[in-house]
This record gives structure tokens, C-alpha cells and sequence, in this order.
């Protein structure tokens, strides 16, 4: 299963302006749905005065999970042109907004369809591209005699630890490429004493 995608490395920002309408593209990073909503509620605040806030996102490494809203604006007239400028840019893991301040005059159908996918295609053009991979978050528990065999596995693989208990019991959370989740979790747990458990996608 392929777990490598290409997504931006930070925030960026585009701006498109057509008979006195605004339109303000702002791209984001993100890994969760909850994460979106957030952006969104933030995006919300800020730019309060606007009249619609559409947006596209794109998640996971198969670019399985999209969504695309047009916010009031004409049906397919925005959501959709954002959404094509993300999958023609091949990026994943990406939230592109893009926030319209009318201008007074009515752009119609085509003329929008070309504001929101100009406005999304210059944010995304000003973002750094980074190749990732997906990872998810196992969490080892084990007691303190099988500390060394632990080790050495999380020194062989070079794995981030995201978070270590050691004590009688001991608790380790790794950040494992999804690719590698079977062989690893399999050869911790040939180890006597060990439980492996998985605790999900893990944050930024």
C-alpha cells in the first residue's frame, strides 16, 4: 500500500481580483477532518465581513477523503474549482479556502468558476511542496527486563518517540510509517511481555 504523498510545508497565501471582487485563497497543511473545522471557524472569525468562505480539502495518502463547498455561492461554481487546482497540483493532506468580499458586480457562473480556481492555483503555486508519508502511533507496554529489546528495535528502525514512561511497567509511544505498522507491531510483539496497541493518526 502506498503511504507517500506530497503536501505543503506551511500555511500560503494567493490573491485574485476581478470587477472590484476580492478573492483571498489561503492554503493549509492539515491531517483530520477536526482540523478543517477549525480552520474554518478561525477563517470565520477573521475574515467576518466577508460575504462566503469556500473551500476544498483533500486527505490521506490515496486522496481518498475530499470534500468541496461552494458556501452559497453558484452549485460546482467554487468548491469544485479548488478542489481541481489541489488534485492537479497531486497534493493530499491540503485545505485550500478561498474568502470572496463582493465587489458589487456579478461575475456570473464562468467568471467565478475561473476566480476560485486562479485564486486557489496562485496560493498553492506559493507554497514549498514536501513529500510525507503516513504514519499512525503505536503504543508498546512492557516491563522494565525487556527495556534493551525495545530499544534496539526503535534504534533499528529509527523511530520518533513521541512519548516514554519508564518504570516498572514501562510505556513507549512510537510514530510508525504506515507501511511498516505489520512488521514492526508483529516484531514487538514476539517479544515476551510486550502489548502492542495503536493509537491512531498521529498530529502534525
Amino acid at each position: 500500500m502506498e503511504d507517500t504523498y506530497r503536501t505543503i510545508e506551511e500555511p500560503a497565501e494567493g490573491l485574485y481580483k476581478e470587477k472590484g471582487s476580492k478573492f483571498i485563497a489561503l492554503a493549509y497543511p492539515i491531517y483530520s477532518e477536526e482540523e478543517v473545522k477549525e480552520v474554518l471557524a478561525e477563517l470565520r472569525k477573521k475574515y467576518y465581513d466577508a460575504r462566503h468562505h469556500c473551500y476544498a480539502y483533500i486527505l490521506g495518502a490515496d486522496q481518498s477523503r475530499y470534500r468541496a463547498n461552494d458556501d452559497g455561492e453558484p452549485n460546482h461554481s467554487a468548491g469544485d474549482p479548488i478542489l481541481g487546482q489541489i488534485r492537479s497540483a497531486g497534493l493530499s493532506n491540503v485545505l485550500v479556502v478561498v474568502v470572496r468580499y463582493f465587489g458589487g458586480t456579478k461575475l456570473g457562473v464562468s467568471g467565478l468558476i475561473n476566480a476560485y480556481k486562479v485564486s486557489a492555483a496562485e496560493a498553492l503555486a506559493s507554497a514549498a511542496i514536501v513529500e510525507k508519508h503516513e504514519t499512525v502511533l503505536l503504543q508498546a507496554h512492557y516491563a522494565y527486563p525487556q527495556m534493551n529489546d525495545v530499544m534496539s528495535l526503535v534504534k533499528d528502525y529509527d523511530l520518533p518517540v513521541r512519548d516514554q514512561q519508564f518504570a516498572l511497567d514501562c510505556r513507549l509511544t512510537l510514530e510508525v510509517r504506515r507501511q511498516l505498522q505489520e512488521e514492526i507491531t508483529h516484531k514487538l510483539e514476539e517479544m515476551e511481555g510486550v502489548n502492542v496497541s495503536i493509537l491512531g493518526e498521529p498530529a502534525p
